[in-house]
């Protein structure tokens, strides 16, 4: 049917390539049954989007918000006793997203762009509740993906698409040790070892800055002691 819908970063319905608009209420629902497991009971849905709202006026808000979708984007929402879903024929970049970081897991060989498309957040501008609990889970399927990306194009010996993971994989988190740990460990196989040392002692000032923590000693030894010892900030001490 030519649906898809985007969820990374910003909500766009489209059919064959065509945007169609949509009010936020109508944007709003569709996410929300996009980012659901199953079905949703319209008795659930209602109060989890329209909270500030009675019983009855949220019930009519989603019946009007139903309409306005089915108008816009027919067969998008399936209704079946009294439960919605979204139609299982419209694409959903973030479920195509999480399939494809899925199958890193299961030994699948890592593709070379799949790291930009891991660069963007969930609707990061939406503070619905339901929105950043998902947001966060997707957010750590996302770090994992990337450090294993870095991980195994370094085992390949394939420096550039490792180090770009790496180095999206600190953007989205840069005060954790494992996605520093595979980026350094990039670096390191390439043969630039200044770019591992520099990026260890900014990681050490951030930790420092931010925790008031040093690294730890199995990160610390990945690098010589005369290159890791002198940076800004607090000393770090030999394992």
């Amino acid at each position: 049917m030519g649906l898809h819908l985007r969820l990374l970063p910003n909500f766009e319905l489209s059919h064959y390539g065509r945007r169609l608009r949509l009010p936020a209420p109508a944007q709003r629902l569709l996410a929300f049954l996009a980012l659901s497991e199953r079905p949703q009971h319209r008795c659930i849905v209602a109060p989890r989007l329209w909270a500030d709202l009675s019983d009855e006026r949220s019930g009519a808000a989603l019946r009007t918000t139903l309409w306005q979708i089915r108008r816009a984007a027919p067969s998008t929402v399936t209704s079946h006793d009294s439960h919605l879903r979204l139609c299982p024929s419209v694409e959903v970049d973030l479920h195509e997203s999480v399939h494809r970081m899925r199958s890193l897991e299961t030994g699948a060989r890592p593709e070379e762009g799949l790291s930009d498309s891991l660069s963007h957040d969930l609707l990061p501008d939406w503070l619905d509740e339901w929105v950043v609990v998902e947001r966060e889970r997707y957010r750590q399927i996302r770090l994992r993906a990337l450090e294993t990306l870095c991980r195994r194009f370094t085992e390949a010996g394939k420096h550039a698409p490792a180090i770009e993971a790496g180095l999206s994989a600190v953007a989205a988190d840069p005060l954790r040790e494992t996605a520093q740990r595979v980026l350094i460990e990039a670096h390191i196989a390439e043969g630039n070892l200044s770019e591992a040392v520099r990026q260890y002692r900014t990681y050490a000032r951030l930790l420092d800055a931010e925790l008031g923590v040093e690294p730890t000693a199995s990160l610390t030894a990945l690098l010589p002691a005369a290159a890791r010892a002198h940076h800004p900030g607090r000393a770090v001490a030999s394992p």
